[in-house]
């Protein structure tokens, strides 16, 4: 059966929530990713999913391996139910990750620990307290590195998530990000939310976070990618190791380009976007962006089946 062309994305940090797998029922292909990831990490993934608590799932070096095992698992259910292969796949932030595995480029068992790893340099990069993130709501990108430009005096606040139109996320040093959001509702911004994180992810104060994940990769092996991976630092594709592994360590700590990903993506002739993983973060952000573009999103089995039924009806004549 021949399938119209669609792009699968994974969500990163941000779509974490107690009871987050509940809605893709007992399903053995998920059961077993599950189990699978707690072998390799030595914990309960499935109870930190289902019983959290909320603290305990909202630390950075549980969240990230709990996305990607999360994603991957309803990636799985969704070729277990007769799910087609997309066209291209790509990850919002940490999701590229789940991106790479989902497309062949390395195993769920090589990612888990690296995305831990990746948590804790993170983390340990830039001292609690110091950092903070902000969302800038109804503001153009130019105005947005206006307002950090003139708010930084000294100190570091870079937009850093390009998410879609007039949705843009800054980080860097506390006091800086706050003059920076007061510079923002000063050139028009309609909102600015403070965002509970723990790090400026994404920001050039995660210099040393990249660079230890530098050393983590060198001598990690990829495999070609068996769907194309468009990436968030530079909006491309890569087939080689070496170039997959300096595309993460630049996400680090450099922004990631997700509005600019979706044209990407319309750009290759493709008109629905499906989110894979539990939470509604990413779909939303397609037609925002790109007019031409749907999105939906796998937040529990009925959906799946809905969208697998969908694409079959759409099918090509």
């Amino acid at each position: 059966m021949t399938y119209p062309p669609f792009a699968m994305v994974f969500p990163g940090q941000g779509s974490q929530s107690v009871g987050m797998m509940a809605g893709y029922g007992d399903h053995p292909v998920v059961q077993e990713i599950l189990d699978r990831a707690s072998r390799v990490l030595g914990q309960d993934m499935a109870r930190l999913m289902r019983e959290g608590p909320v603290e305990e799932l909202g630390r950075t070096v549980n969240t990230q391996p709990v996305m990607v095992t999360a994603g991957y698992a309803t990636w799985q259910l969704w070729l277990a139910l007769g799910g087609p292969t997309p066209s291209v796949v790509a990850g919002h932030s940490l999701g590229e990750y789940t991106a790479l595995v989902a497309a062949g480029a390395l195993t769920l068992e090589q990612c888990l620990p690296l995305v831990r790893f990746r948590a804790e340099a993170m983390q340990a990069a830039v001292p609690l307290g110091t950092g903070a993130m902000a969302a800038v709501l109804g503001l153009d990108d130019d105005s947005i590195r206006a307002a950090c430009a003139e708010a930084a005096q000294g100190e570091v606040v870079e937009a850093v998530n390009f998410n879609a139109p007039a949705q843009v996320v800054i980080a860097g040093h506390s006091a800086a990000v706050e003059r920076a959001g007061v510079a923002a509702k000063a050139r028009g911004a309609k909102r600015v939310v403070n965002l509970p994180v723990s790090a400026p992810f994404h920001s050039s104060l995660l210099t040393p976070a990249a660079e230890r994940l530098r050393e983590r990769m060198a001598g990690m092996p990829f495999t070609t990618p068996a769907i194309e991976v468009i990436h968030n630092v530079d909006v491309h594709s890569h087939p080689s190791e070496e170039a997959i592994r300096h595309a993460l360590v630049e996400q680090a700590n450099h922004p990631v380009l997700w509005a600019d990903t979706l044209r990407a993506i319309a750009e290759r002739g493709i008109r629905q976007v499906i989110e894979c993983g539990p939470g509604k973060v990413l779909a939303p952000l397609a037609r925002r962006t790109d007019e031409r573009l749907n999105g939906s999103a796998l937040v529990d089995r009925d959906s799946i089946e809905k969208a697998i039924l969908a694409l079959t009806q759409a099918q090509p004549s």
